[in-house]
């Protein structure tokens, strides 16, 4: 299975709190179309059907996630 980058990951879960915190669900069509883009590209990227389990997921990828790649510098 693909594993989204990390970076990405902490992104979506970091625009995710915060448009919950501000009840985006609750507000304008724009907001409710952003929040259900990041709600999508979050199922999308840890290959779950909703947002509780996608959630979970991805901190689990994040926990699990490598601070540094050194695979180029093996020899």
């Amino acid at each position: 299975m693909l594993m989204a980058d990390p970076a990405v990951l902490r992104n979506l879960i970091e625009q995710y709190d915060a448009l919950r915190s501000l009840h985006a669900e609750n507000g304008g069509a724009q907001a409710r179309r952003r929040m259900d883009d990041i709600v999508y590209t979050l199922c999308v990227s840890t290959g779950t059907r909703d947002i509780d389990a996608a959630l979970i997921a991805a901190r689990q990828q994040l926990t699990g996630a490598r601070t540094l790649d050194d695979s180029l510098l093996a020899t």
